[in-house]
């Protein structure tokens, strides 16, 4: 096969990690990014005080999250990758439960047939590798049942209506087992921030004559000459192939084309929801017990009725430690809302102002001189949100339009977004392309 010429949007996880597969293949590649550095949803920052980046939202990586683990070895830096092992705890009853696997699990507040229901269904999908039957049935009705109402009112319920509000019980038992099947004990990091990472990727794209083209935003895809063409701004540039790695609403904005194709409606009748993330940089320790990530409850889909306005709180300097941002004990609080909530339409001060008192509930001794500094991040875009049989939903790589490729994350269910799996399909994706080439 001849060197082509190869097209890609959006210079997240997905792909730079598409670009790396092209380039090792030895074809030329243009990488589209409007934003004015590499990484998307992953990318961080960086106070002028602090010796590592921080990711606008709250990553880490688990042991077995093999594709990301491989690349990183692939560019000789598996070294760089750490795997302390966090606590994560659960808000129960006005005070903190760990709730990772451990003998603590022992006295968590349940009775002994609650415990050992919940702890045998856990154990049951740890080891289920057919999750296509737990599609056809939602994670309410399949918890209820085989877990008890009582485990699952008490922990499970509580973080399904905290992600999906009024949709909770739509949600096909398959999210609940990835997120179960793939979690593990130690998280890890790259040293210096995921943004290093991405960085060190970009470096060594470069190197292998990627051109990585930044603040560089894509206006139009089209069909010229038989293949895909890229417009931005007035230049319009011809590939032998493209792959777009943005949300399913930007790709049928660029390419009006596709939108009243089928493929284009099931992109379009893909369900989403925004991210959001207020960063506090604070004066000194908030949680008492060194617990890096804390589950809140939420009986109800209305936040503001609730005791917590947010979904998360994780204290990052419980895991990575503190010297590395100058001292700073950084702590997130984050939540997922549809894009036209108001939590996307209020000020950034307001928003701040209703999250703040969150924070004495945990910690009484809380006072807002603790805090330094703080940050808040929005996507509109980021968290799928599966359907039953929703295997039966998800668009092709390969869209109707001439060479024109799509990997999103919202394409790599059953499993949850994240790095991992938009390396997984960042790199699926180029080599179905060049296959499609082949042939």
């Amino acid at each position: 096969m001849r060197n082509l010429n190869i097209g890609i949007i959006g210079a997240g996880a997905s792909g730079l990690a598409a670009a790396w597969e092209f380039a090792r293949a030895g074809h030329g590649v243009d990488l589209f990014e409007a934003a004015d550095r590499v990484g998307g949803l992953a990318a961080g920052f960086k106070d002028e005080n602090w010796d590592w980046a921080l990711e606008k939202f709250y990553h880490h990586w688990f042991a077995n999250d093999d594709d990301i683990l491989g690349l990183a070895e692939e560019m000789g830096m598996r070294d760089q990758v750490i795997f302390p092992r966090p606590k994560t705890s659960y808000w129960l009853d006005g005070k903190i439960v760990r709730s990772e696997i451990s003998p603590s699990a022992l006295f968590l507040p349940l009775s002994p047939l609650a415990l050992l229901r919940m702890g045998l269904a856990g154990l049951a999908l740890k080891f289920t590798s057919n999750w296509q039957p737990l599609e056809r049935v939602t994670a309410d009705q399949w918890m209820r049942r085989r877990m008890g109402a009582e485990a699952y009112e008490k922990f499970f319920r509580p973080l399904l209506i905290g992600k999906f509000a009024d949709a909770y019980d739509q949600v096909p038992m398959s999210f609940m087992w990835a997120r179960i099947v793939k979690r593990t004990l130690k998280l890890g990091t790259y040293r210096g921030g995921f943004q290093a990472f991405l960085d060190e990727l970009a470096r060594q794209l470069r190197e292998m004559g990627v051109k990585i083209r930044l603040n560089t935003r894509v206006d139009r895809l089209s069909v010229r000459g038989g293949g895909p063409a890229v417009q931005t701004g007035d230049v319009s540039r011809r590939f032998d192939i493209v792959l777009s790695t943005t949300s399913p609403r930007l790709l049928l904005k660029m390419a009006p084309d596709l939108a009243s194709t089928s493929y284009g409606k099931g992109a379009a009748a893909l369900k989403s929801i925004g991210g959001l993330c207020v960063v506090f940089a604070l004066k000194r320790p908030l949680m008492p017990d060194d617990t890096y990530w804390l589950n809140l409850p939420a009986t109800t889909a209305d936040k503001a009725k609730g005791d917590f306005p947010f979904l998360a709180l994780v204290e990052h300097t419980n895991y990575i430690a503190p010297e590395h941002y100058g001292g700073d004990h950084i702590v997130y609080c984050g939540d997922y809302v549809p894009p036209d909530h108001e939590y996307f339409q209020l000020k950034e001060a307001d928003l701040v102002a209703r999250f703040l008192p969150a924070l004495r509930k945990i910690n009484p001794a809380f006072q807002p001189d603790w805090i330094r500094k703080w940050w808040l991040w929005r996507a509109p875009y980021a968290q799928p949100v599966p359907e039953l049989n929703h295997s039966r939903r998800i668009p092709d790589l390969r869209t109707p339009l001439p060479g024109l490729y799509w990997a999103s994350m919202s394409q790599v269910y059953p499993w949850d977004r994240g790095t991992n799996y938009a390396v997984e399909i960042g790199r699926r994706a180029a080599r179905r392309a060049m296959s499609d080439k082949r042939q």
